[in-house]
């Protein structure tokens, strides 16, 4: 039984109005509603907001590195320190390690570009800064429904969006309502903030409605997996910040370490992989895996424990892949639109600030009697921002390591060490690209297996033990939330062509290719283990994955992550 189906039989919907939808509670959501109760509270007028957040609390599906710029939240609250956020963990040094498989070059602290100096900024977990941030909008009356998911886009007759729906709860594997079957329900505003984070599953359905990235470079996309650790306290050294390049990934190839020491012995590790990676037989997670073994990193761990597990894409395209933030009824904000600093490895200041700028925009509207029109002053206040001159300073950066990691790493240093030392704030050149990343993986035929070692069980994990310490779980009688278009499409195209890479690229598991009694191939869809990072929709090579909520509550429950 399909939605409309679903609702002739049960429907209506109930709904509920809003001056102010908020779809998603990281931090560029729960800025924008913060600021819009602060402007409220500034001003002696009122304005409803609510935050529909699909995991089991603010927090539970946040991950991120991280250090954090403090700029952004700052200025969203400026006595945060006093206010006791969780900002714990000061910066004490930075080190730029440039591997080989066993050897490793320091960069010259001198030498290290500016996007890679980390002074000022914390180390933070974003989830335990994102349940801050929860509290101090509830505080100011905002509303947060956390477990509800934003199933559907609602549109006015005039094709403005009117708001969102939930997702229906109590369906079966069959498509058909149990006898725990509820409606979802309707939320509308007169505007709606969109924050999903990367690869939101509506933001990507409003980009491609209202054709909001004509014109503009294919989004760049890459995942981040990551661990948390807690380790020997001799070995721990609060504060420092360390990025690799180079070893596992071969030249060609996108990618970089980071471990960040926190405070409590607990250090924060993980790499980040390009999704623009061409060879099929490549897995992220392994390479994961594999760089901990690394004589530089694994000095840390060994005699440490691993107690957190995740994987996240991040949207990596920066300013030149930047969509069009805003549409008739509502606007992108955060790693939805595609504010991510790669070349700082940074998000949530943007996020934050970004959802600011909305908040700006939306209250101006509301409290002027409009209402679903297109939120122009929030992109004219970008144009204006230090986050606008932020990422144009970086706008070349994910373009140049597309040309490998000797060209990235010298321009980089050329755009974000020289030209600063000479006065000059922005790159007078511009470099664009045309490919998005599903359509740089090549045939597997043209490509070198790769083999990885098997896991030790103390530096190095499989994949089904790793999503176990993610916390993760979906009800499991309800219907796989990763649906295929052409159910043909994985055997007949990608294990023939591609030697099945959703078997490899999806670091929790889920996509498995097995044997009928007839000795012929079947994907398996293991959605039980699906830890929300978007891999599989922004990767797979026919495009013919799509990701759609689950039920609410579902997924991961990230604990210090």
């Amino acid at each position: 039984m399909n939605n409309q189906e679903i609702l002739a039989q049960f429907g209506p919907r109930e709904a509920m109005e809003y001056d102010v939808v908020v779809v998603g509670g990281g931090p560029g959501g729960l800025a924008t509603a913060i600021r819009l109760k602060q402007l409220a509270a500034e001003k002696g007028t009122d304005i409803s907001v609510v935050v529909l957040e699909k995991g089991s609390e603010p927090g539970a599906h946040i991950l991120s590195g991280a250090v954090m710029d403090p700029r952004a939240i700052t200025e969203l609250i400026p006595d945060w320190k006093e206010q006791g956020a969780p900002l714990n963990q000061p910066v004490t040094s930075d080190e730029v390690l440039f591997l080989s498989e066993k050897g490793a070059v320091k960069t010259p602290a001198f030498f290290v570009p500016d996007c890679f100096h980390n002074e000022g900024n914390y180390v933070i977990s974003l989830g335990n800064v994102v349940r801050w941030l929860a509290q101090q909008a509830e505080n100011l009356g905002v509303e947060i429904f956390p477990g509800f998911p934003a199933a559907e886009v609602l549109y006015n007759d005039d094709g403005s969006v009117k708001g969102v729906a939930t997702g229906n709860l109590g369906v079966g594997k069959d498509g058909e309502p149990t006898e725990n079957f509820q409606l979802g329900m309707e939320l509308h505003g007169k505007y709606t903030v969109f924050a999903e984070g990367a690869r939101g599953h509506l933001g990507r359905q409003l980009i491609a409605k209202f054709k909001l990235d004509e014109g503009k470079d294919p989004q760049a996309y890459a995942l981040g997996v990551k661990e948390l650790w807690e380790i020997d306290p001799a070995k721990h050294k609060p504060g420092l910040v360390i990025h690799t390049a180079g070893w596992p990934m071969d030249s060609a190839t996108y990618g970089g370490g980071f471990m960040y020491h926190l405070e409590d012995n607990k250090v924060t590790l993980g790499l980040v992989t390009g999704l623009d990676y061409s060879n099929p037989y490549l897995s992220p997670f392994e390479e994961m895996q594999r760089w901990k073994t690394h004589p530089a990193i694994r000095q840390y761990l060994e005699g440490g424990k691993r107690i957190s597990y995740g994987a996240r894409a991040i949207t990596a395209g920066g300013a030149l892949s930047l969509p069009k933030t805003v549409f008739p009824g509502g606007a992108l904000i955060g790693c939805e639109a595609g504010y991510l600093n790669a070349s700082r490895i940074k998000g949530s200041h943007a996020a934050i600030k970004s959802g600011m700028l909305a908040a700006d925009a939306a209250y101006a509207a509301v409290t002027s009697g409009r209402q679903h029109d297109e939120l122009a002053a929030y992109p004219e206040a970008y144009a204006k921002s230090w986050l606008a001159a932020e990422l144009d300073q970086s706008r070349n950066f994910k373009a140049w390591f597309k040309k490998g990691l000797y060209v990235g790493s010298f321009m980089t240093g050329i755009e974000q060490w020289l030209l600063p030392r000479l006065g000059i704030k922005s790159p007078p050149w511009t470099i664009h690209r045309n490919k998005p990343d599903y359509a740089m993986l090549k045939p597997a035929a043209e490509c070198q297996p790769i083999v990885y070692p098997k896991p030790d069980n103390k530096i190095t994990f499989d994949r089904l033990s790793s999503v176990f310490v993610s916390n993760t779980n979906h009800e499991e009688q309800q219907p796989a939330h990763l649906t295929l278009k052409d159910a043909s499409v994985p055997v007949g195209i990608n294990l023939a062509k591609y030697a099945g890479p959703e078997s490899r690229y999806c670091p929790a598991g889920v996509y498995e290719f097995v044997k009928d009694e007839d000795n012929t191939d079947r994907l398996q869809i293991n959605a039980q283990n699906c830890v929300h990072c978007k891999t599989c929709d922004i990767k797979d090579p026919t495009q013919n994955i799509v990701w759609v909520t689950p039920e609410g509550g579902g997924g991961p429950n990230y604990s210090g992550m």
